[in-house]
């Protein structure tokens, strides 16, 4: 494994964890298909979530939301119609996309939660 591949696996588990303690469950990690990737699936309540998880470096040019550009915004998108098709009963709650950025800040990651963060058309 890379170290970017376990830093990237590190933010997962410390984002699914600090959601998992604010009240969502998970349902499913690093949900797969041709279409695209989806870090976490988790739901508040009767909200089916997708998260998309981004390790930033301090130095990085962007923030974790500003990162995912409209080339990754339609991968996700389209991983999320692959998984709700698979998956009927997700596809009868309402849904959202989240973002949580891990980024590292004197000796500690600082977690930032945006919800709603992608747009789905």
């Amino acid at each position: 494994m890379t170290d970017r591949a376990a830093l990237g696996q590190a933010a997962e588990m410390l984002a699914c964890d600090y959601l998992q303690r604010s009240g969502l469950q998970l349902v499913q990690r690093n949900y797969r298909c041709r279409r695209g990737e989806l870090d976490l699936v988790m739901r508040q309540g009767e909200i089916t979530v997708f998260v998309e998880v981004r390790y930033r470096s301090p130095s990085a040019f962007a923030d974790g939301v500003t990162s995912i550009d409209r080339h990754k915004q339609a991968r996700l998108l389209a991983a999320a119609q692959h998984y709700l098709l698979q998956h009927p009963d997700a596809a009868r709650r309402p849904c959202r996309f989240d973002v949580v950025a891990v980024t590292p800040e004197g000796g500690e990651n600082r977690v930032e939660w945006i919800t709603n963060a992608i747009e789905s058309h």
